[in-house]
């Protein structure tokens, strides 16, 4: 048998063990979660039937939703494309693609709701706390994504530009850009939707959106309020959902 079976092997040995692991250390009882129905069904029951007057409440906070998620992703794919040459093998040496990557690697290792706490401290409550925080961190895995998409390039193209003499900016515009430029758009795509429910939670720290009015509502036991904000979020989240898939098969 050669090291890759034996790698095989290994690899599945620790897998079931750090499930096995898990399980035993994780005081999983079943009789606890039958224990909790009759609790999780007077928590539904509470919710029926939703109340429609916070309408007015849901279109503002879907709004505002949207806009942090809309003006979140723009801000970071201005920030991800500098930062994707600079950690592309393709574009820049080592010594320059390696701390770069460090670096996004770190943004993404932070927590998105860390970053809007700080956030809502620094600048105060509203949007724009959120708007930060969405945008830097996406940019942590946009920027990635966009490097790996340049280093994933047909190599052809660029040595024809390099054996005319073009810089880098040129072998950029003619022989990368072309063929970075869909799956560039499918994962901004992608990262759109992703920021759009993570910015649905942003309101339980004060960064705005409709994640505030869920909170407020729980918190004030007005579950049946809270019911229709819920609703409404679904909604969004399919609405937006068949958007992207449509989009995404339109740049596949």
């Amino acid at each position: 048998m050669g090291r890759r079976g034996y790698g095989g092997y290994a690899a599945g040995a620790l897998v079931a063990g750090a499930v096995l692991w898990s399980l035993v250390t994780s005081d999983m009882d079943p009789s606890r979660l039958l224990s909790a129905g009759p609790r999780i069904a007077d928590f539904l029951g509470r919710m029926l039937p939703p109340d429609p007057s916070v309408m007015k409440e849901i279109i503002q906070g879907s709004a505002e939703t949207l806009r942090i998620a809309i003006l979140g992703t723009l801000g970071a794919v201005i920030l991800s494309l500098p930062l994707a040459i600079l950690a592309s093998e393709t574009m820049v040496p080592a010594a320059v693609h390696r701390p770069v990557r460090m670096v996004l690697a770190l943004i993404r290792a932070i927590p998105l709701i860390l970053v809007a706490m700080l956030m809502v401290g620094a600048v105060g409550l509203g949007p724009l706390p959120g708007i930060i925080a969405i945008a830097f961190h996406a940019t942590g895995m946009l920027a990635k994504f966009y490097a790996e998409a340049v280093d994933g390039v047909s190599r052809a193209p660029i040595a024809a530009l390099e054996s005319a003499g073009a810089g880098p900016l040129l072998r950029l515009r003619h022989a990368i850009w072309p063929q970075v430029a869909p799956v560039i758009a499918r994962d901004t795509i992608f990262r759109f939707e992703l920021n759009l429910r993570e910015s649905l939670i942003l309101g339980i720290v004060g960064a705005g959106g409709i994640g505030f009015y869920i909170q407020t509502y729980v918190r004030s036991f007005q579950y049946d309020k809270a019911a229709s904000v819920t609703i409404a979020v679904i909604v969004m989240v399919i609405a937006i959902e068949t958007l992207n898939v449509a989009l995404r098969r339109r740049f596949s």
